[in-house]
């Protein structure tokens, strides 16, 4: 019942005036929900918000408007790395972060002086996506304008509306990273269209990454363990690169992925509940000769609003699903779009739980007790409001989700229509 806030002259409640009531409430509305809201990055995971700066380390303010969640709040932003806890084990026990076509970044610049036509997978830069704990990238390189550029094309051509910026670009940001982070491991995974002449070989010497590569020769080529973190870290073997391209190998000494690697379909058809097969290229998921396992988690069509959904709870009941088609083997890679959209937790919570079970038999990696026997667990019921801090770098907190991000634009509407229809045009 309402409250009488004006009375008549026999001290009985009337009614207020139009208008009245509804701004009246909706004062007391914004009072309540001022007086108790959390800021100045005291909010904790879930926490409501307003900007960036009021939810703590390792989050951002971001809504799930696909959840029906459109109340901006607190959400995960950072991954904990799991050398980071348990350090020391052969590379093929981890699981990490890998962002599906890395480079392809909403309000990426148009550097051919043309309108660019295709899909966005990401939303901030590629350092950005290291600082934050993403450590494979997915990149699709292409021969173009006599360079190798990142293009997100079709039919194995780049064009200019497909172009997005020379591949040299995004790899001096992982150069820069793994000079400022000396413990660190990033993987590249190549969608290969380049057939310049020892064309890869030169731009990752150019752009000074050479001195980081992890060498064929050491790669186990029967499903073996590979080194421990620990030994590439001080021989400095902290980058590992598979191309798609089967004759590179011999040509270049660059890893052809599917000898050394299983994966499940990519776009649509990695998306199915309940169903998990390889890809055509790949051999099968519960393959003994292989001994990393990538689970691509995207639609073939990537639509922002979309992405906190399919980052939350069906990723986690997918990794399941992979697990037993694997032959009960835990993903190394997980890919996805738009890896800091979520419900909460996210593709972040996912890998947490994985890097649990697998390095310590915990529920969650933040359990885990270095030196500790397997299955000892920190007394962790749930997961903490607040994640540990355990990166690399620091949270940037430059993705800011709550406003005109969470939407998908016409203008974005219209290029994939654009894009579409110039691909059947292609294919037909």
């Amino acid at each position: 019942m309402l409250a009488c806030f004006a009375a008549d002259r026999t001290g009985r409640c009337r009614a207020p005036a139009d208008g009245y009531l509804l701004p009246l409430i909706l004062v007391l509305a914004v009072f309540v929900i001022t007086s108790t809201a959390c800021s100045n990055g005291n909010c904790q995971l879930l926490d409501s918000c307003s900007v960036a700066t009021d939810c703590g380390p390792g989050l951002y303010c971001g809504n799930c408007p696909a959840m029906s969640k459109n109340q901006p709040f607190c959400t995960r932003g950072q991954a904990i790395v799991p050398t980071s806890i348990i350090n020391g084990l052969p590379f093929n026990k981890y699981s990490w972060l890998v962002t599906h076509n890395s480079f392809s970044i909403v309000d990426a610049p148009y550097l051919t002086g043309v309108q660019r036509i295709t899909f966005y997978n990401q939303e901030d830069t590629v350092t950005n996506q290291l600082i934050n704990g993403v450590r494979g990238l997915m990149l699709d390189m292409y021969d173009f304008e006599n360079d190798i550029w990142l293009c997100h094309s079709f039919r194995g051509q780049c064009y200019n509306f497909t172009a997005f910026q020379p591949a040299i670009n995004t790899l001096k940001e992982v150069e820069a990273f793994l000079s400022q982070n000396p413990s660190e491991i990033v993987t590249i995974i190549i969608e290969d269209y380049v057939h310049t002449p020892k064309g890869l070989t030169k731009v990752f010497t150019d752009a000074g990454l050479d001195k980081y590569w992890f060498p064929v020769s050491k790669m186990p080529k029967k499903g073996e363990d590979w080194p421990t973190v620990t030994d590439m870290v001080r021989d400095n073997h902290r980058l590992l690169v598979f191309t798609s391209d089967s004759s590179k190998e011999a040509d270049e000494g660059i890893a052809y992925q599917w000898r050394y690697m299983v994966e499940n379909e990519p776009g649509d058809g990695g998306v199915v509940q309940g169903s998990c097969s390889n890809r055509k290229e790949s051999k099968t998921l519960n393959s003994k000769s292989a001994s990393l396992l990538l689970q691509n988690y995207f639609p073939t069509i990537p639509v922002q609003s979309e992405a906190c959904k399919e980052n939350s709870a069906s990723l986690a009941n997918m990794v399941g699903t992979c697990y037993k088609a694997a032959g009960n083997t835990m993903p190394n890679f997980v890919a996805v779009n738009f890896y800091m959209r979520s419900d909460g937790g996210g593709v972040f919570d996912t890998l947490d739980r994985i890097n649990g079970q697998t390095l310590c038999g915990c529920g969650t990696v933040t359990a885990c007790q270095a030196g500790a026997p397997f299955g000892v667990c920190k007394n962790i019921s749930v997961y903490n409001k607040t994640p540990p801090t355990a990166t690399a770098g620091s949270f940037s907190g430059s993705v800011q989700l709550s406003g005109s991000a969470s939407t998908v634009h016409f203008p974005y509407l219209l290029a994939l229509c654009l894009f579409h229809f110039l691909l059947m045009l292609f294919l037909f």
